[in-house]
């Protein structure tokens, strides 16, 4: 399986440090905030990985990270994303590199405490479709929200006033070859984008969407509080523990235990 990292955009909510950098690129405790969702896919085993990036700041990646051997990699892609338009489209120039093969995407300003390996592992056994990482969270809202029933995704909200739970879309999306014909099939939201909820919810109408629950912490950093509140939370815990928190499917609902029978008594 291959990995994607989507690291584009302009960072418009971290003014004015991104005037002069990449959002990627700024500093979350001791070590760039790329570095940690590089490391995230390589402790799940995947070596071959994509940046996509675009911006001003684009050529800082590659002053940075080569082609890799700070993570023990003998080679990094990278392409250019112009504009934005949103997660979907950045995903769509990853086709040749993904060429018909499973991909695993994560976004570049998410940071999480321990290991998303057994996700990987369960979709690299997945015989198709897509798998989406969720993480229970106090505000819901904020997110795009998963309602899970029995194990398994009945419907994905983007940003709900009232959330049918509090299972947040993390930015850990597995998807197979065919998401590329899936994201040339979406229109523009009403925000100009190609929204990634509309790739999962093509996904899910067909029955294709599985879903894991990350332990520990998970946060993103694409705001002055986020940010900081990453830095904080890698400062206690540290990120990426391949021994700490990992993954899990949703348990399905139990079975009610049906009370005993009474037996007839003899006469």
């Amino acid at each position: 399986m291959k990995g994607v990292v989507l690291a584009g955009g302009l960072g418009t909510r971290l003014l004015p440090l991104t005037r002069i950098t990449n959002k990627h690129l700024l500093p979350v405790l001791d070590r760039p905030m790329i570095y940690y969702p590089l490391q995230t896919l390589i402790n799940a085993g995947i070596k071959d990985i994509l940046i996509v990036t675009g911006g001003p700041h684009a050529g800082d990646f590659l002053r940075l990270l080569g082609n890799g051997g700070e993570f023990g990699l003998t080679h990094l892609n990278y392409t250019y994303q112009e504009g934005e338009g949103g997660i979907a489209a950045a995903l769509a120039l990853g086709e040749h590199f993904a060429d018909g093969g499973k991909i695993c995407v994560m976004l570049g300003d998410n940071l999480i405490e321990g290991s998303i390996a057994p996700a990987v592992g369960r979709f690299r056994r997945q015989p198709g479709g897509a798998r989406i990482v969720l993480k229970e969270v106090e505000d819901a809202e904020r997110f795009g929200v998963a309602e899970v029933r029995d194990g398994r995704i009945v419907s994905i909200e983007e940003k709900p006033r009232r959330p049918k739970s509090r299972y947040a879309v993390t930015g850990i999306y597995m998807y197979d070859g065919g998401v590329f014909d899936v994201i040339r099939t979406l229109e523009p939201s009403a925000r100009g984008e190609l929204e990634i909820t509309d790739v999962n919810n093509w996904y899910l109408r067909r029955g294709e969407l599985a879903c894991e629950v990350l332990e520990g912490w998970w946060t993103d950093a694409g705001t002055m509080e986020s940010l900081h509140r990453a830095g904080n939370l890698v400062a206690e815990t540290g990120a990426n523990r391949v021994d700490g928190p990992a993954t899990h499917v949703p348990p399905p609902a139990a079975t009610p235990e049906r009370p005993p029978r009474r037996r007839a008594r003899s006469r």
